[in-house]
């Protein structure tokens, strides 16, 4: 939260009313951006969640929220909870995995389709990875069928952590989705023989885009979008339609970024944060040639998870074209103002909140939905005071 402005030092005196109309305005904007951090109140929509994930809509006032443990839950526009759908495949729930993010097909009122994301254990043997599924939602909510794996990030390895997987949708309906670097494997992020720390962008049927940037090199994989991430949690489409990404730093350094076709964001070569514990990663660099800067970077970190743009006009025009990012670590909700793509300001929305923000969406009603981490997580709409 902003403070008061403060008084101004070795400057010329002002005339009286010059100072008490510039003390005015700068109590007005003061207690305007009091006004503006504390505008929102939350309503629970459902309780008893373990550890909820992604939520998505239905339509029909009902939302489909994922628990990492492995479950998928109809939420009722009343709050009920449905039993688990049946039908989801088999996750590694364990450390940071389980079944992780969510979203409905832009099609969905036709075709019943949608596409999730999971750590995914191998066939054979200890290990896994992030994996992308896609099925269909029976007409009566209570199963998936027609369940397909159409990508799972190569090579699984014995890891509880970095999972990344958020997922979003293009126009064109591809899908892309973030790949955590699987912590130990950190350096696999700077290579392109394997999916380590990148963002993929795939087709409904699992397939390379044809117009991937590094379909056509040796030896590159051929679903690779974007390179050098190391924990992406957060992604959503701006309002120009282009994507944009949060991503967990180490000790520090936690990322804004909008990952663009073939171009590398640096981990771990460039970071602004520091090994847990205290030291430099690698030689300490924060830029180099032919690697990205992030928009907008956090130190200490807040862990940064979903993410979305207002476009609702249910919060004032202030808030419209701002991005909401949930903060694992902090416990509350950062509105970020937008000056294009450079972040001009941030309110700290929901401190009191003492719950993990997990996922964060913009409901079809307009209104702001929350998801809470926890093992008695809760699904919760934002309502305009």
């Amino acid at each position: 939260m902003p403070k008061p402005p403060a008084a101004a030092t070795h400057q010329p005196r002002k005339p009286l009313a010059r100072a008490f109309a510039a003390a005015l305005v700068g109590a007005l904007a003061w207690g305007t951006a009091l006004a503006q951090a504390s505008r929102v109140t939350t309503e629970v929509v459902a309780s008893g969640l373990q550890n909820p994930w992604a939520v998505a809509f239905l339509g029909d006032g009902r939302m489909l929220v994922t628990e990492r443990p492995g479950r998928l839950r109809v939420v009722g526009p009343n709050g009920t909870l449905g039993e688990p759908v049946a039908g989801v495949p088999k996750v590694d729930a364990v450390g940071q995995g389980g079944l992780l993010d969510l979203i409905t097909d832009r099609d969905f009122a036709r075709n019943r389709v949608l596409y999730f994301c999971f750590s995914e254990p191998a066939a054979q043997g200890a290990g896994n990875s992030t994996a992308l599924a896609s099925a269909r939602l029976s007409a009566d909510a209570t199963r998936l069928e027609n369940v397909q794996v159409i990508f799972s990030q190569q090579p699984k390895v014995s890891s509880r952590l970095h999972f990344g997987c958020r997922l979003v949708q293009a126009a064109d309906g591809s899908l892309f989705l973030t790949l955590g670097d699987r912590y130990h494997r950190m350096n696999d992020a700077q290579t392109l023989d394997n999916h380590h720390g990148k963002v993929v962008r795939v087709r409904p049927d699992g397939s390379a885009h044809p117009d991937n940037p590094f379909r056509n090199r040796p030896g590159a994989l051929p679903e690779i979008w974007s390179l050098g991430h190391r924990n992406p949690q957060g992604a959503t489409l701006g309002p120009d339609g282009r994507l944009w990404t949060s991503e967990h730093g180490p000790q520090g350094g936690d990322e804004i970024n909008r990952p663009e076709a073939g171009k590398n964001y640096g981990w771990p070569v460039i970071t602004y944060g520091e090994n847990y514990g205290g030291g430099a990663i690698g030689q300490g660099l924060t830029e180099k040639p032919g690697m990205e800067q992030p928009l907008h970077q956090w130190t200490p970190s807040i862990a940064p998870a979903g993410m979305a743009f207002v476009t609702s006009e249910r919060y004032g025009k202030a808030w419209q074209g701002s991005l909401l990012v949930g903060a694992l670590k902090f416990r509350y909700l950062a509105r970020l103002e937008l000056d294009g793509t450079r972040v001009v300001k941030e309110d700290k929305l929901l401190p009191d909140l003492g719950q993990r923000v997990r996922d964060v969406r913009e409901g079809p009603d307009g209104f702001i939905y929350v998801l809470t981490d926890d093992r008695n997580g809760q699904l919760l709409r934002l309502l305009p005071r």
